[in-house]
């Protein structure tokens, strides 16, 4: 089996390399995956890809011609994939369902703690010699109600450490896990419930047609003023436009995120060296209740570890004709 790795980073190729079978012979490229290198993959098997690698039809109409048969995502989400024209290609698809929630939910918490007390501030402030407390007044979370939009394993993850805080949880889910609503102790409501009761909103669902730009000029009209909103699922969850007019306002009070919609032409690469060129990343840039990491929630060596075994086994079992559970249908 000759597997070809796409946006490949010096820790997916180890973690990668740890979990591989002698049977499964690997080449990594550093290129993402489009329709400009997609020619990279001829001869290959497999290829494994991530989050901003394109799988649009064009993409796998060229991997399909150069005998690629199974295409492995080291990830959850698979917005980026075009499931049906897979189908129509016979190209066979796996994902990574649960790598490490508790990785995501745990940065989920660090960036709302951080926003809330101000940490990023009071660092660069003492490091100058300045102790003044001025400007970094926070909010206790304990007893602040927490609105959690998907109850899958990160939101799930989440919930538990709010509800360890002392807070009151509220979520929004179209498929309800009603036997960890009992054992975690939180409440289902409407989404139009939980944007105008919430004090902080945390997004923790996938991107899908029904989800996209979930929180847009409306929906964030309608939440409390001064809302905290956390995003460490999917850029597309958000209208970017919409975060910018709501943050000069006042109604956004703090804003987190670990993805952003345009993402794939930043994230993961060093451009300290050069300008970026998006004028509406630069502009959230320049808000002080803004932070912004560059889609590492998911960063621990745990995750690590679990991403490259369940992607390995994936293509395995592929291999093998046999029953793959984390086969996207």
């Amino acid at each position: 089996m000759k597997l070809a790795v796409f946006s490949t980073k010096s820790y997916d190729k180890s973690s990668l390399m740890a979990s591989a079978t002698n049977n499964i012979s690997i080449t990594f490229f550093e290129n993402r995956l489009t329709s400009l290198t997609a020619k990279l993959a001829a001869g290959f098997d497999a290829v494994c890809v991530f989050v901003n690698d394109e799988l649009n039809q064009d993409v796998l109409s060229e991997l399909k011609a150069n005998g690629v048969k199974f295409i492995v995502l080291r990830c959850a989400g698979f917005n980026n994939l075009d499931l049906e024209a897979c189908k129509a290609l016979g190209i066979q698809c796996a994902r990574v369902p649960a790598y490490s929630p508790e990785a995501v939910a745990e940065h989920t918490v660090a960036l709302m703690m951080t926003l809330n007390r101000h940490i990023h501030k009071a660092f660069n402030r003492t490091k100058e010699g300045n102790f003044s407390l001025a400007g970094l007044l926070g909010f206790n979370i304990h007893g602040k109600t927490i609105g959690i939009i998907g109850t899958g394993n990160i939101g799930l993850a989440t919930t538990k450490i709010m509800k360890g805080f002392g807070a009151n949880v509220i979520a929004f889910d179209p498929v309800q896990n009603t036997s960890k609503q009992q054992d975690i102790d939180f409440t289902y409501t409407d989404l139009d419930t939980l944007l105008t009761t919430a004090d902080i909103v945390s997004l923790h669902c996938p991107l899908n047609q029904s989800t996209h730009h979930l929180l847009n000029d409306k929906s964030i009209s309608s939440m409390k003023d001064g809302v905290m909103i956390i995003n460490t699922s999917r850029g597309g969850l958000v209208d970017t436009a919409s975060l910018i007019k709501h943050l000069k306002s006042g109604k956004i009070g703090h804003l987190a995120l670990d993805v952003y919609e345009q993402e794939s032409e930043l994230f993961f690469e060093d451009h300290s060296e050069s300008i970026i060129q998006d004028d509406i990343f630069q502009r959230l840039l320049t808000f002080p209740n803004v932070i912004i990491t560059g889609h590492q929630g998911f960063f621990t060596g745990e995750a690590l570890t679990q991403i490259a075994k369940t992607t390995i086994t994936n293509l395995t079992l592929f291999a093998e004709s046999k029953i793959n559970h984390n086969e996207i249908t």
